[in-house]
């Protein structure tokens, strides 16, 4: 029996029929607590316990159709994020074993076989996002409490990660041959580190083309977009003004970025096209994908010495660590940064800081606050 002591008195806790069942005993006596608890066994057993038999949890196939209509619902805002999910969900059905599992009979050593199935075809980057998709199923069950557990699911190592960067030469050759209007995206995203996604959603009264500020060339909004943080305000260049005065003149629509017809927004399905046909025309590697310029454009930024802080704000970034990525200091960074330091250690010469304490007397027991300093020069 599950007897324990807490706070002192003891509690049971135990598992009836898929359920998690824990009580205080309110006695301080374990004999009488363990009476108790076999008491309340009795009382489940003949249904006077208050609780009912848990229902038998559906199948995964079967409980599909409800993660279907809560990801159209929760990321309505979002449909790419929405046929993300249901391609991946699409792919875990087709594994007759899983499909047919109950939620609850699904555990690790069932996911292993999903996995060594998987194995067999495709990458770990595309088991690891089907197997992320399976995860978020899971988890959405145990908020429902159709399920009472989670099985952990460990994803796979090795994933290849695209660190293509376009040297300027390449960007000289790929804005050269890109088609419209891939070639006026390329180069925004080039120049504002957006993604692609955030392209496409951009309106005419997200851009501002007068000058304001810090932003002579005028700025853009990004509305939405993959994060919370994705939300953000950025100068543009002369170049992207350049470009967007132009794509204005001639717009029709509300989107900066329209179909072919002009009057929808830009698919991004014609995106991908045209950035393949124009890659293996360079003949650029396999992984120089679409997303292989915004890349660019934040690694540029980090060689030429911006902070992680400021990227993260450029980019959108949910946190510093994926920021921080693009920032390499250089030794000549690192010496000039410990030779600005030096710098600023000896401005405060003469400071009350480097004064040295006064000593009180070895009977006396006080604290002596540290006079404040005015100023210190800030370090740029």
């Amino acid at each position: 029996m599950s007897i324990y002591r807490r706070g002192g008195v003891y509690w049971f806790a135990f598992t009836y029929r898929g359920q998690r069942v824990q009580r205080s005993t309110r006695q301080g006596n374990r004999q009488v607590a363990r009476q108790l608890e076999a008491s309340f066994r009795t009382a489940l057993a003949k249904g006077e316990g208050g609780i009912a038999a848990a229902k038998p949890a559906p199948a995964f196939r079967d409980f599909a159709d409800q993660f279907r209509k809560s990801v159209e619902t929760q990321c309505a805002a979002k449909p790419s994020t929405v046929e993300f999910y249901l391609g991946k969900l699409a792919r875990l059905l087709e594994f007759t074993p899983l499909a047919q599992a109950r939620l609850d009979k699904i555990d690790e050593a069932l996911i292993d076989s999903y996995v060594q199935h998987r194995r067999k075809t495709v990458s770990p980057a595309s088991t690891n996002r089907e197997l992320a998709t399976l995860r978020k199923a899971l988890r959405l069950a145990y908020e429902w409490k159709i399920i009472n557990r989670v099985p952990r699911i460990r994803l796979l190592p090795g994933e290849r990660v695209r660190t293509f960067v376009l040297s300027q030469q390449q960007e000289g050759l790929y804005l050269g041959m890109a088609p419209q209007p891939l070639h006026d995206l390329a180069m925004l995203v080039l120049d504002a580190g957006l993604r692609v996604g955030e392209v496409l959603a951009l309106q005419w009264p997200d851009i501002r083309l007068e000058a304001f500020q810090d932003a002579p060339h005028g700025f853009l909004h990004v509305r939405d977009g993959k994060t919370r943080s994705a939300k953000r305000t950025l100068p543009l260049t002369a170049r992207v003004k350049a470009i967007l005065e132009a794509r204005q003149r001639e717009s029709r629509a509300g989107w900066v970025f329209t179909d072919e017809s002009g009057t929808g927004p830009l698919s991004r399905f014609t995106v991908r096209d045209q950035h393949g046909t124009v890659r293996r025309a360079l003949r650029l590697p396999a992984d120089a994908v679409i997303h292989s310029l915004r890349h660019t454009m934040l690694t540029r930024l980090g060689e030429a010495g911006v902070d992680a802080f400021t990227i993260m704000r450029i980019a959108g970034h949910s946190t510093i660590t994926v920021s921080q990525k693009y920032v390499h200091p250089s030794r000549e960074a690192i010496g000039l940064a410990i030779q600005r330091l030096d710098a600023a250690n000896r401005g405060l010469i003469g400071s009350p800081l480097n004064e040295p304490k006064r000593q009180l007397p070895a009977t006396v027991s006080a604290t002596v606050e540290e006079p404040e300093v005015d100023a210190v020069p800030q370090v740029v």
